[in-house]
């Protein structure tokens, strides 16, 4: 009998990701991994952040899905070049399959790769894809009790995104607990509320990325413990 340990194919994982941030770093383009549950609204934050840089971010999109390429085609409907990923029951995408889907890309045409992960709060915290940045997205639909119940897919975070913020009056929601208890976990992150399809804080999250662009200050991932 062979074992293998989770902290081999984690490591291969991780050399991969390095790889891939090198290759990111070398075309000039700006990885950002977005993260949360199926329904949070992603991307549709997509849609809107492309909308509200227009012309400054330049972005191109890999969509992890487990089946179906309905995220993908919305995509396309906004002329945004995009690799579909399916992983066929695998609940996150690994830095192998970012690599294979970043040679359908034009790496050196683009200024933002926006990661679209598989909708998950928990597989997902474990794989650096060769982000480098990574945005948690919650909805108000969710709840405010996310950070408690999966504290490892904050922490890993450099930002939260909470959307869909034009519906916390009709919701037992408490947007300042749920910034609270990020920032027990990652003190000088910050935080954004957004109504992604009236584009409310929209404008805000864009000018933040494109200022990380620049400094190129979100590289590299928290050191997993």
């Amino acid at each position: 009998m062979k074992i293998v340990a989770a902290k081999k194919i984690l490591k291969f994982n991780d050399r991969l990701a390095a790889e891939n941030r090198a290759a990111f770093d070398a075309a000039g383009a700006f990885c950002v991994n977005v993260v949360g549950s199926p329904g949070s609204g992603k991307t549709t934050l997509l849609e809107a952040l492309f909308a509200a840089g227009k012309g400054r971010l330049r972005p191109a999109v890999i969509e992890g899905d487990i089946a179906g390429a309905v995220d993908a085609q919305r995509m396309e409907n906004i002329d945004v070049p995009v690799v579909q990923i399916n992983t066929e029951g695998a609940c996150h995408l690994d830095a192998a399959m970012v690599a294979s889907a970043v040679g359908e890309l034009d790496l050196g045409a683009t200024g933002f790769l926006m990661i679209e992960n598989v909708g998950n709060l928990v597989c997902t915290a474990g794989f650096d894809l060769g982000e480098h940045l990574r945005l948690i997205v919650l909805s108000t639909s969710e709840g405010d009790d996310k950070v408690v119940k999966y504290p490892a897919i904050f922490q890993g975070s450099h930002a939260l995104v909470i959307t869909k913020s034009d519906l916390c009056p009709y919701l037992n929601f408490d947007p300042q607990r749920l910034i609270d208890d990020f920032h027990r976990l990652v003190p000088q992150a910050p935080a954004f509320q957004v109504a992604a399809l009236r584009g409310d804080g929209v404008q805000d999250l864009a000018e933040w990325l494109l200022e990380k662009q620049t400094g190129r200050q979100g590289a590299a991932l928290p050191e997993k413990k």
